[in-house]
């Protein structure tokens, strides 16, 4: 029987997970950039509400 032992670099082609485990997918980043534009966008928009009025705008 042989004992696992845990090693500083992990032998490639072993494991159950893939080469590009952990990162994420390009069309993930897309989505993800797309979604902090729109709230960028929201957000100076209601900064600008916020300064025309001299209130907080809440939503």
């Amino acid at each position: 029987m042989r004992a696992h032992t845990h090693t500083t670099t992990p032998e490639e082609g072993r494991g159950l997970q893939p080469p590009s485990h952990g990162q994420p997918s390009p069309a993930l980043l897309s989505r993800a950039d797309q979604g902090y534009a729109r709230f960028l966008r929201r957000h100076s928009t209601d900064q600008n509400a916020q300064d025309e009025t001299g209130q907080e705008h809440h939503r």
